[in-house]
């Protein structure tokens, strides 16, 4: 590559984009890093999608910045890649592009009334209380006593405490302020929370079981028969399972025992207004109701071994049960989609790659082009495990600068670069500055309330913040 310091595009200025950024320039200080975001914000999930409660998660964005767009990386927000420029427009100004886009779409349950009004994703439900601004819009009912939550992993839990903390606990948050507005007419003093599969198996960390049991006034309750093992579960723990999975039945046991959190005094004397029930080992069937969402019938499952070892949860009979509920949050996972003219891997749902670099349909890598987060290996673990994730693509990528594989962009400095592209497609482009000016503003608007932050939450509102930036500067 010569003298000419390389230049990196990051698409998606989220933790894993971030991770990625930061990489680069421990890896190769010369580097010019440039993230292009879909939206006028930074972060991501971080901001869009980590609960408001956990606040000690989101101030990430303080060292994100820190570690990026302080350090000189550009932001090019409200620019969306294969829409406003495309893969081909970044090869030519680039010697490597990393997608760093995540899993956008919800996964289908495919049972009956899955898409009844009153049945949503979880995820929507999420960007609505973070206030992403695609999401503003949605009104969601919550005015019937029981809600239903699919699903038993962390956005399971987040949607079920969000559900039931108070507005006296929320206010202190970053939540939305639609949201809440909306949280504190909230009728609902029941969620059920059902597992397919058994409690050995349940797909929550630890510590987001154990905070269900430590949200003021809320019981949490476990039918004693659901949190004992049956046999397989009990092989597969001794045999295979985590520390995780341990710990996570020993307080399935605690729950359904009365003596864990969530059990505690209020539980006893009856003084907990509100429930949250686990359910295991038991499978949504049909949602029904006449117009909205009125009930769902769920069955019971069995877990055996298959063939090739894995586990697997199949119906045990034909006997259903019916739960009355107005709302249903399904929480079954996530899934990317294609991005234009980047190869695509349509039964896993990422971009195929070796360690990161995207390979081509004949197995070869495709030169100068690279993939982190879930775009990279599906939607699985937590947010840290894309730091260690960036830092296997961008080694890749660093590797491959230093043997000479990534040609050189065909554009040069003198053209005037992405950034004239950029002026005449975009002209309402967020750059850095105009991110943490709407960051600012954010923050003083939410420590008139004691908040972190009142965000702002439809794009006109973000686009002003910003071009207010741009004009002042």
């Amino acid at each position: 590559m010569g003298a000419v310091p390389p230049r990196i595009a990051v698409v998606g200025a989220g933790p894993a984009g971030a991770f990625a950024a930061a990489s680069v320039w421990r890896m190769r200080p010369d580097a010019q890093v440039d993230f292009f975001e879909r939206l006028p914000t930074a972060w991501g999930l971080l901001r869009a999608g980590v609960a408001p409660d956990h606040q000690e998660i989101k101030r990430l964005d303080d060292t994100f910045d820190r570690e990026t767009l302080r350090r000189g990386c550009r932001f090019f927000g409200n620019v969306e890649v294969g829409v406003d420029v495309s893969h081909a427009d970044l090869m030519r100004h680039y010697t490597a592009v990393i997608y760093a886009t995540g899993a956008q779409t919800d996964k289908s349950i495919g049972i009956p009334g899955e898409d009844l009004p009153g049945s949503w994703a979880a995820t929507e439900f999420v960007a609505w209380y973070n206030g992403h601004p695609d999401y503003r819009g949605l009104e969601f009912d919550l005015s019937g006593r029981r809600a239903v939550v699919i699903g038993n992993g962390n956005v399971a839990a987040d949607v079920t405490r969000i559900l039931m903390r108070s507005p006296e606990e929320l206010e202190r948050t970053d939540v939305a302020d639609h949201a809440l507005e909306a949280l504190r007419e909230s009728r609902i003093e029941e969620v059920v929370v059902l597992g397919r599969r058994g409690p050995a198996q349940a797909a929550f960390t630890s510590a987001e079981l154990r905070e269900l049991g430590y949200i003021d006034g809320v019981d949490v309750q476990v039918d004693s028969a659901e949190a004992e093992l049956d046999k397989v579960s009990h092989e597969w723990l001794a045999e295979e399972g985590t520390f995780t999975a341990r710990r996570n039945v020993a307080l399935v046991r605690e729950y359904a025992s009365g003596t864990g959190a969530g059990t505690g005094a209020d539980a006893v004397s009856g003084a907990a207004q509100r429930r949250i029930v686990l359910r295991f080992l038991r499978s949504p069937a049909a949602i029904r109701g006449t117009g909205r969402v009125e009930a769902v019938d769920i069955r019971r499952n069995e877990l055996v071994r298959t063939d090739d070892g894995a586990l697997r949860a199949r119906p045990a009979g034909d006997e259903v049960e019916t739960i009355e509920c107005g709302l249903v949050l399904r929480s079954v996972g996530y899934q990317a989609v294609p991005l234009p003219d980047v190869p695509f891997d349509e039964r896993s749902y990422v971009l195929p790659n070796d360690r990161g670099r995207v390979l081509l349909p004949d197995g070869e890598p495709l030169a100068g082009v690279y993939a982190v987060g879930w775009i990279k290996r599906g939607p699985t673990g937590i947010l840290g495990t894309n730091k260690r994730d960036a830092a296997e693509t961008v080694r890749c990528l660093v590797d491959d600068l230093a043997a000479g594989r990534l040609p050189e962009p065909a554009s040069v400095d003198g053209d005037g670069g992405i950034e004239a592209v950029l002026a005449d497609r975009k002209p309402d482009l967020v750059t850095a500055e105009g991110w943490h000016a709407i960051d600012v503003l954010e923050r003083e608007r939410g420590s008139r309330d004691g908040r972190p932050r009142a965000k702002l939450t439809s794009r006109e509102e973000l686009l002003d913040a910003a071009r207010a930036a741009t004009v002042a500067g």
